[in-house]
């Protein structure tokens, strides 16, 4: 698979640099998760433990190896004026075909409610749709996840449907999943009202 995305990458906005991943952050992504595992652990799949100092850089490892090889593209998001790692983002799912992408992104326990995961996802959003030449832009996320509906209803993603008994939950439970987009029509980005950008 030929990466399309440069490696390394870094996006900027107001306050956040939003950078592809390194085994430098390990000792912050653990700290990160260690400190929001309550809150992650019904949304996410991975966030069963927190990672010891060896797993977070294995992770980390990983990460940048999958990003530079074009198989996921994984995002840390850091505070631009002190570099305090705030929380994860990405484009996964990629189909180069189309080109489309999704969204995921969870924020740090101590800068949620603060607008940093919409500031990053209208980011990657905007790189994806114009330096990707993405005709599709997806979030996804479980009917429950309110704050995580919130951020693709802010920035104007379409609800396109729910899935039903879509994902396993942790505990074996089944959950439905809400299907937000963004698409191009005739090469403009289509808002939440059908109007053409």
């Amino acid at each position: 698979m030929t990466n399309k995305i440069p490696f390394p990458l870094e996006l900027k906005t107001k306050r956040l640099l939003i950078c592809s991943p390194s085994v430098a952050d390990a000792e912050q992504l653990r700290e990160a998760i260690g400190e929001t595992i309550d809150t992650l652990r019904p949304w996410m799949p991975w966030a069963d433990h927190v990672p010891s100092p060896t797993e977070a850089r294995e992770n980390c490892l990983g990460a940048e190896k999958a990003f530079e090889e074009g198989r996921d593209y994984r995002l840390h998001l850091f505070l631009n004026d002190s570099l305090t790692f705030v929380g994860g983002s990405g484009l996964h799912r990629v189909d180069w075909s189309i080109p489309k992408f999704e969204i995921g992104y969870w924020v740090r326990q101590s800068h949620a409610c603060q607008g940093y995961i919409t500031e990053a996802v209208e980011e990657i959003n905007r790189y994806a749709l114009e330096n990707l030449d993405a005709n599709r832009v997806e979030i996804r996320m479980s009917t429950k996840n309110t704050r995580s509906r919130r951020v693709a209803e802010r920035l104007g993603f379409v609800l396109e449907g729910i899935l039903r008994n879509d994902v396993r939950n942790m505990d074996r439970t089944l959950r439905d999943s809400c299907v937000f987009s963004k698409i191009k029509e005739d090469g403009r980005v289509a808002d939440q009202a059908g109007a053409i950008a």
